[in-house]
């Protein structure tokens, strides 16, 4: 069962050089019964069931991985590599149940394996929700194979930009890496303000200064900060963003980039019931639920996709851009089951 896994993890696929991987899902994905070939963005996109079916399930996974090659190998049942948790063992999960079910009728099952998740561009998941309206979605990201994931974090990225004329170090004057510095601080201090009252990790708002630079050229100075912000459902990126601009002095230069809004599931949506009645009957076990800190491309395709929306997939998150990342090939294999038998029980959609 687990080929295509350990082909794929062996296919290493950093963002922006998934062209390689891409063609091995697409050659898997015709041979086992999908109409399939690469979109527009490069990604891999397949379907099985009647293109005009009344009523369609995404699985939109991504292909390409954090950087950082590690070696691949299979031991004592775990397989080792970039890419096994974060996130082609969920895609490859997605793919194996996909072929392996039967569909009910009506049902038509799209695979996608999207291009730069991992570069923040979201530009594979951004064209897929642009051409398909599911009915369903699930997101492929490790949660383990027992842990169906609720929702993200959203996120913004602010680049601070501040130049000033060079003055003795005998001068009162701030130096501009200092006012570089004390705008961090403000930044930090609304962020820790802003989680006051708030235990759980997901209402909080996360600060994390990414990179700061200096540097003189004898007649100026510069200081150069890149700040992710993770936020909480309750802030929208446009208000962390009025929120950033406030601390900054007035004649630096700001730019945003990476602005995504948080996403959250009902935990009571028919397609959670659907999947915890999977899990529960393949494993036997009380399903858990997650929430989770970063981003997928679940916020991306949120923007347009109005249809219930879950993460799931074997592995655990906390080996992800990790060089110990592995998974183990039993839970892959129970993932596989759980989504067949999730698939093979679709029922249309409330209104449908």
């Amino acid at each position: 069962m687990s080929e295509l896994l350990i082909d794929l993890v062996r296919c290493y696929s950093p963002s922006y050089h998934e062209a390689a991987a891409v063609d091995v899902l697409v050659r898997w994905l015709r041979a086992h019964g999908f109409r399939a070939g690469v979109d527009a963005a490069g990604s891999a996109v397949g379907e099985r069931g009647p293109h005009d079916a009344p009523h369609t399930l995404m699985l939109l996974g991504h292909i390409d991985t954090f950087p950082g090659e590690l070696p691949v190998e299979v031991r004592d049942g775990v397989l080792y590599g970039r890419g096994s948790v974060d996130a082609k063992g969920p895609l490859c999960a997605f793919a194996e149940a996909a072929a392996a079910a039967a569909l009910p009728p009506g049902w038509r099952v799209i695979v996608a394996g999207a291009v730069e998740e991992e570069a923040a561009t979201g530009a594979g998941a951004r064209l897929l929700r642009e051409t398909v309206t599911p009915d369903l979605c699930l997101i492929g990201e490790p949660s383990g194979s027992t842990r169906l994931t609720l929702g993200y974090k959203g996120r913004l990225i602010a680049h601070y930009n501040l130049r000033r004329p060079s003055a003795h170090t005998a001068r009162p004057e701030p130096s501009a890496a200092a006012l570089g510095a004390a705008f961090w601080a403000r930044v930090e201090a609304w962020a820790t303000a802003q989680s006051a009252g708030h235990a759980a990790a997901f209402d909080q708002v996360w600060a994390h200064l990414r990179a700061i630079n200096s540097e003189s050229d004898a007649l100026s100075d510069t200081v150069d900060l890149s700040i992710s912000l993770r936020l909480p459902p309750a802030l929208p990126p446009e208000a962390a963003r009025e929120a950033v601009l406030q601390c900054a002095d007035a004649d630096a230069a700001l730019l945003f980039t990476g602005a995504e809004r948080a996403v959250q599931a009902d935990r009571h949506s028919p397609l959670v019931r659907a999947m915890l009645g999977a899990v529960r009957a393949v494993t036997g076990e009380r399903p858990g639920f997650v929430l989770k800190t970063g981003t997928s491309d679940w916020n991306a395709v949120a923007e347009r996709w109005t249809c219930p929306i879950l993460a799931y997939g074997p592995g655990d998150s906390a080996l992800d851009h990790t060089p110990e990342e592995h998974l183990p090939l039993s839970e892959y294999a129970t993932a596989v089951a759980v989504l067949t038998h999730f698939i093979e029980h679709l029922t249309p959609p409330v209104g449908g």
